[in-house]
């Protein structure tokens, strides 16, 4: 199989070729590897391994992947939450207007000669909005209450339409909030989720802006990257006209979180957060799922971490 990574520098791209060196997935003839920045590609991949330096927004980067006809593109690239409430144009113009310009693109390439890839789209439960019930079953409707939600919600429309067409064989992911992040905070509202875990890991003071009762919806980067190599072994034709699937997860209350990190770390661990409410990032992140049944995505073989505690070692032994 010929696979494209649109964002495959990231932390998701990049645990997806980990896993699919160490054997997970399908055999893979050809990796196109595209982002903004150069993609570490390890072997025995880097042998098969194309490179695409560009964004998504750049025509000359999307006919450059493109002219490789993958079986599969996975588009994982997007601005994140944060970034998409602050600067608005930024956000439409990468998390929608980019992935429409490369369907379109899709779609010539398929009346031209007959070109359908397989298209797995990173989505996010932030395509939901308040009020919702203890747990959201798979027949939620959707009502972002984001810049961030609504541009995702757009774009998983496009794949259930350009999949009716008959232009890709599209399926749209929605993710869990990833915890625990490796590396450095980022733009994204949800980064203190995993600022609370990894900083004081690291012996480092966290800030924890929203109350602890907060319930939310989460994945380790490892299964959440398992949910991509999944599918590509997938037959979607399994899945009715809906191609939008909620991911398996853990729902924990930050309270939880910081019970499983003292339990994984210990109480001096713990004595490294400092509550600092913030009110702009609760007022985005209340407005968040904070369960969901996930049974059509759990029908389909696709896993969860076992607990907030397995997502925390997960993190400490990666």
């Amino acid at each position: 199989m010929k696979i494209a990574i649109l964002g495959s520098a990231g932390m998701i791209g990049q645990e997806i070729l980990s896993q699919l060196n160490a054997g997970s997935g399908p055999e893979i003839s050809r990796l196109i590897a595209c982002d903004v920045i150069s993609t570490p590609v390890a072997s025995p991949l880097a042998e098969r391994t194309v490179e695409v330096v560009g964004t998504v927004t750049e025509p000359r980067a999307v006919a450059a992947v493109l002219d490789q006809r993958p079986d599969c593109i996975i588009h994982l690239a997007s601005v994140v939450s944060g970034e998409a409430e602050t600067n608005f144009e930024k956000g439409y113009t990468i998390n929608f207007d980019a992935t429409y310009a490369m369907l379109e693109e899709i779609r010539r390439l398929n009346a031209s000669e007959g070109y359908r890839p397989k298209f797995v789209f990173a989505s996010s439960i932030a395509v939901f909005g308040p009020p919702f019930p203890e747990v959201l079953g798979d027949d939620f409707h959707l009502a972002p209450r984001t810049s961030y939600g609504t541009q995702k919600a757009m774009q998983e429309l496009l794949v259930n339409d350009y999949t009716r067409r008959g232009f890709i064989d599209g399926i749209s992911l929605r993710l869990p909030t990833i915890c625990v992040r490796p590396g450095k905070a980022n733009l994204a509202a949800s980064s203190f989720f995993s600022n609370i875990i990894r900083e004081p890991l690291a012996g480092k003071e966290a800030v924890l802006p929203v109350d602890e009762s907060l319930r939310h919806w989460f994945a380790s980067p490892q299964s959440a990257a398992g949910y991509f190599v999944h599918a590509l072994t997938l037959d979607f034709s399994q899945m009715d006209h809906n191609r939008a699937l909620s991911m398996p997860g853990v729902s924990a209350t930050v309270g939880e979180q910081i019970e499983a990190l003292e339990e994984v770390a210990g109480t001096g661990a713990v004595a490294l957060i400092r509550k600092e409410i913030d009110p702009v990032i609760e007022g985005i992140v209340t407005g968040w799922a904070p369960g969901f049944t996930a049974e059509r995505a759990s029908a389909l073989g696709f896993k969860a971490d076992a607990d907030f505690v397995d997502i925390v070692r997960k993190h400490v032994t990666r």
